[in-house]
């Protein structure tokens, strides 16, 4: 254009060819060159190169490859928009192209000052609004504008007194983006200084900060403290957005990532799998899901149908399965009851509290066995039942996970989504087994947390539980697994009390349930049930409810309604929960307390085992400074100790062994293989 207008031109023809279009609005699109502003990040390409690799990306392939080609593939970078809205370029030119980049406001000011002097500008805008220099309050940055229209009203001046006008360009927002680190702090004129930097420089931190500000600092800035970010997360569309620019000015100006870790997730398609667009009709509105599903089933959905990194075809379909699967359906009786939450929970609780924690950890030496008996493949077959019907039941809640784990069991079909619901045999069903170990459960639960609450460990034998049987039934079935019970809570006996004297009971009425069923009546039947004697607590244990009468009418009172509480015997700690109630005896006695020294050297012994990296099947000699504790917990229990850790022998002498930790002192305690 320039050349035609200059008449310099020596043709000018029309070329026919394809014509680009709008990707939104379909629309054609009118491209001509223009002058334009560029940082030139290609000098400092290599180092970008460089940093990235020190970046842990997420997948790794997107750092590699869709970024790392970016940048071997770099090109300056085009600064310049021709736009309105948006933060204006700072750079004033005069008709000889003569250029001043402002740095800030109070550069900017100033050469204000210079152009009314000069008598290009009347006045000074900035401080006819009251601005001050320095001041940087949010209510003193209020009183001015520095964007479009404004800001193109101020002329400079250069040194020949001849006007300056900005260039109308706007910045790239995705500068502004990149900037996020710094721009947040408002730094360098505020925000901490990087506390090792600024000590390098050797300066203080106003006169390192007055030079940033005024960009005369020698070598490469000092970033603010806090930086680089640990994490950052954004889809896999700002490679060459907002992970480039915050990678690139990091860089340019600090030598340095601006990022450690970055997940870059996928995009958000259609439940077709195209790309959403407003022009074609196929975006979802978040914020209606929500509304609509709910939050947690949004959130749900979107984490488990795919890797962050992946694409999420979003079908809100898909939504809604997931709120009736996960959050509203389970094991099969939750499913037909539409009982979400009760579902979800008793998978988790199968699987945490009876499979893991209980079934696998009581059963290890079966798994472990050196020949496959039919004892250990007994164990193994039950193993493999549960899980392969735990992930038939946890297909709906975690269907990639669940597919996994049914492709790894060596399921029949291509995929457990294929599978059929599984169906309760209820015939192997044995309840009083299960009564059995519930009741083992219960008891071990129980007792565990007393041992909490008086900061007992486990490995501390203690003499005894006592349990007050409600029936017959009860007490048969704590004895079958009395044994299980006293090696899970480490005590050495398991006894039981007849009759009701030595535990004494009350009743604690829940009065925001009850109020609702009784009415004025509340405060008489709280007395009621106050003053009920241990026999009449025992009935209602035993039958799940108490009736009496009150100013002529039924008053039915149910287990659930109220608390039943044991008041702690001296030396004694009690627990209740339901119909049951145990009682643990917390006083040591000396050979107690050996014992229970005795079991944290074999802890301490056998760690020391496997950090020298001995074989499960070497024996060892134990030698142990010297100590009154320790030496009496040998003295009792040595042989004990040498079975567990397969101590040929133990003596007691200073050593040069490891510095060993317990509660109240340490030990230096020596192994050697034998």
């Amino acid at each position: 254009m320039e050349m035609k207008q200059e008449g310099t031109a020596f043709n000018i023809q029309k070329h026919v060819h394809n014509y680009p279009h709008c990707w939104r609005t379909d629309k054609p699109i009118l491209y001509y060159p223009l002058d334009s502003w560029f940082i030139k990040d290609t000098a400092k390409k290599e180092r970008m190169v460089e940093l990235n690799k020190t970046i842990r990306w997420q997948p790794e392939s997107t750092g590699t490859g869709r970024f790392g080609n970016w940048l071997e593939n770099l090109n300056d970078w085009n600064l310049s928009r021709s736009r309105f809205w948006g933060t204006p370029l700072p750079i004033w030119r005069d008709e000889n192209r003569g250029e001043k980049c402002i740095g800030s406001v109070e550069e900017l000011y100033n050469e204000i000052e210079k152009s009314v002097a000069a008598g290009i500008m009347e006045k000074n805008p900035l401080k006819e609004a009251g601005f001050v220099v320095g001041d940087f309050s949010q209510e003193n940055y209020d009183k001015i504008d520095l964007h479009r229209p404004y800001v193109d009203d101020i002329v400079l001046v250069n040194d020949e007194g001849k006007p300056m006008h900005r260039e109308s360009d706007l910045i790239d927002v995705w500068f502004d983006s990149g900037s996020m680190p710094y721009a947040q702090l408002h730094y360098p004129f505020e925000g901490e200084i990087n506390a090792e930097g600024l000590k390098a420089t050797g300066k203080t931190e106003a006169e390192y900060r007055d030079q940033l500000v005024h960009s005369c600092y020698e070598g490469i800035a000092v970033p603010p403290a806090f930086f680089p970010a640990d994490f950052i997360n954004e889809g896999v569309d700002q490679t060459r957005g907002w992970f480039f620019t915050l990678h690139a000015i990091a860089t340019m100006v600090f030598d340095s990532v601006a990022f450690k870790n970055v997940i870059s997730t996928g995009l958000v398609l259609d439940a077709k799998g195209n790309k959403m667009s407003k022009h074609v009709g196929n975006v979802t509105n978040p914020f209606e899901m929500m509304n609509k599903y709910g939050a947690d089933p949004v959130r749900f959905y979107m984490m488990t149908n795919s890797e962050p990194w992946d694409n999420l075809k979003f079908d809100p379909e898909g939504v809604d399965e997931c709120r009736r699967k996960f959050f509203g359906t389970g094991v099969t009786a939750e499913l037909e009851d539409f009982d979400p939450t009760r579902a979800g929970r008793l998978i988790d609780s199968f699987v945490n509290n009876d499979l893991s924690n209980w079934y696998v950890r009581l059963n290890r030496k079966r798994f472990w066995g050196k020949e496959m008996s039919a004892d250990k493949k007994s164990a193994y077959d039950t193993l493999y039942t549960c899980l392969m019907t735990v992930a038939r039941l946890l297909a709906p809640f975690a269907p990639f996970y669940a597919d996994q784990l049914y492709s790894d069991l060596g399921g029949n079909s291509e995929s457990i989504h294929l599978d059929r619901w599984p169906v309760a045999d209820e015939s192997v069903i044995d309840a009083d087994l299960e009564a059995r170990m519930d009741m083992a459960q219960r008891i071990t639960s129980m007792v565990l947390a007393l041992r909490r609450k008086v900061n007992i460990k486990v490995r501390q034998p203690l003499a005894q539980i006592m349990v007050p049987a409600i029936d017959a039934t009860q007490k048969k079935h704590i004895e079958a697994v009395a044994d299980l019970i006293k090696h899970e809570v480490n005590v050495k006996d398991l006894t039981f009390v007849e009759g009701q004297g030595i535990l004494v009971k009350k009743v604690k009425c829940n009065f925001r349930v009850m109020g609702k069923k009784f009415g004025k009546l509340m405060k008489q039947v709280a007395a009621h049930m106050d003053a009920l004697s241990q026999e009449e607590i025992a009935a209602l244990e035993a039958a799940g409810e108490f009736n009496f009468e009150l100013e002529g009418q039924p008053i039915k009172v149910e287990a659930a309604d109220v608390e039943i509480i044991s008041e702690d015997i001296p030396g004694w700690l009690v627990s209740n929960e339901g119909n049951l109630t145990v009682a643990l005896e917390v006083e040591l006695t000396e050979e107690l307390r050996r014992e229970g020294m005795a079991r944290e050297l074999i802890n301490r012994i056998q760690n020391l085992r496997k950090e020298t990296g001995l074989e499960i099947t070497d024996r060892i000699s134990v030698i142990i400074e010297p100590q009154a504790e320790a030496a009496a917990a040998v003295e009792s229990f040595g042989e004990l100790i040498k079975a567990q850790v397969l101590a040929n022998d133990i003596t007691l002498a200073e050593n040069n062994g490891a510095n060993v930790e317990f509660d109240e002192f340490n030990l230096h305690i020596e192994i050697k293989k034998s």
